[in-house]
């Protein structure tokens, strides 16, 4: 361990991070399991500060240093299968659940730090594993809960953690996702401007980042969830393939979809929500899948044309990301044109991407906006499969300087606020 970091309280930690002690900038380890559960991203990366008017350290920059995606162990990949699809369980069964997942966080944390060697980890970031997510229904009213607990995070990797980010949004009046909006203007720091970041994970959701001309409320980055993506496409291929997903989009590559069934399913309610808005599995999980093989005639046991359904899919997923786009530029001034860059899961898939160009190009179109590019975040120098995990790390390095990360365009929460909790590492004094 670097001298410096042994032990370390808040305050000396974030002196390090800011580049204050000799050596290079020790490493925040950004770790993620998002809604399709389908392992623990880690993306190693180093915070680059700068100093803000008022003379308070600011965020300007995270370089990722490495990214890698561990497995779950068999057994704890079935028990959080389970409760992702809808199984009860019990107090006790949750509270292991919690513990073991910070178990799994904490090792695959230290396991990427160690098996990369590109530097010494001074924190972890874990935004831990949603379990459940209020999706905008009243009754519950803003409410969130993410697993995996930062102390048993901390004990697996030997260095302190910051964790349970989107609960301090929800208790500012927040949505509590998608939190990436917060700080994609940090991971994209150097992309061209105007720019609308998709993310194709188990939900996908939007980061619209204004170009240099817009004014007033107009220049503030926007961020909201468009609808279901990995959450659907690989729910219907666990029933219709009895697989993980459709690898690469193959099997709906040779399915036709059917538009009247896509505009259907547009009709639901969330579609129409306004901005800021969230969802996740309560609303387009297991539950969800079954309403849409039985709206096509197929019962969940599989006998369909698998092709036709996950290409149907698809497009829906691909309709919904543009419209919700399509809306968000409707309430601003019209940039005369703009770039779109892709992350997550859904990258990979052929199909989603080429029904996602088609309609986003026609829809830009309608609007008189110029497409100028659409494709991996890659382009732009973050990693599509590590930008949640990239954006967890930010936000860990801008609790450690007390920088706000809250926006009320992004999630809705008020402005002002640190989002985190802070567990001490094994040896640390003070705070």
């Amino acid at each position: 361990m670097h001298p410096s970091l042994s032990p370390l309280s808040l305050a000396a930690l974030a002196a390090t991070l800011r580049g204050e002690g000799p050596g290079q900038t020790p490493l925040v380890a950004g770790v993620l399991s998002g809604t399709s559960a389908d392992g623990i991203d880690v993306v190693l990366a180093r915070p680059v500060f700068g100093v803000g008017g008022d003379g308070a350290s600011v965020l300007q920059g995270v370089e990722a240093a490495a990214f890698a995606t561990e497995p779950f162990e068999p057994s704890l990949s079935a028990r959080i299968r389970a409760v992702l699809d809808g199984a009860a369980i019990s107090l006790g069964e949750l509270a292991a659940l919690d513990r073991d997942l910070g178990l799994a966080f904490g090792a695959a944390a230290r396991t990427v730090a160690d098996r990369h060697g590109v530097g010494e980890l001074a924190l972890v970031a874990s935004h831990g594993q949603t379990v459940f997510h209020h999706d905008g229904e009243a009754r519950w009213g803003r409410i969130t809960l993410q697993i995996g607990d930062g102390d048993f995070v901390a004990e697996a990797c030997g260095v302190p953690v910051v964790s349970d980010f989107r609960t301090r949004d929800c208790a500012a009046g927040g949505q509590g996702a998608p939190l990436v909006g917060l700080v994609d203007g940090v991971l994209f720091a150097k992309a061209p401007r105007p720019l609308a970041i998709l993310n194709l994970g188990g939900i996908s959701n939007w980061t619209v980042l204004p170009g240099p001309e817009a004014q007033g409320d107009g220049s503030a980055p926007l961020a909201f969830d468009a609808g279901p993506a990995g959450a659907l496409l690989d729910g219907l291929s666990r029933r219709l393939l009895k697989a993980p997903c459709d690898l690469g989009g193959t099997v709906a590559l040779r399915g036709k979809a059917d538009a009247g069934r896509v505009a259907e399913w547009l009709r639901h309610p969330f579609f129409a929500a306004e901005g800021p808005r969230s969802t996740g599995r309560d609303t387009f999980g297991e539950a969800y899948v079954d309403h849409l093989l039985a709206s096509m005639g197929r019962g969940a046991d599989g006998s369909a044309h698998a092709a036709d359904v996950l290409a149907t899919a698809c497009a829906l997923v691909a309709e919904a990301a543009a419209n919700g786009l399509m809306g968000s530029l409707r309430v601003r001034p019209r940039p005369q044109k703009l770039h779109v860059a892709v992350a997550g899961g859904g990258l990979h898939n052929q199909a989603l991407m080429g029904e996602l160009e088609r309609a986003v190009g026609s829809g830009l179109r309608d609007l008189g906006v110029e497409l100028a590019s659409i494709g991996s975040s890659e382009a732009f120098g973050v990693p599509p499969d590590g930008r949640e995990a990239l954006a967890f790390a930010a936000l860990g390095a801008r609790f450690l300087v007390g920088e706000p990360s809250t926006s009320p365009t992004a999630t809705g929460a008020l402005s002002g606020r640190i989002l985190g909790k802070w567990t001490p590492g094994p040896s640390a004094r003070g705070f």
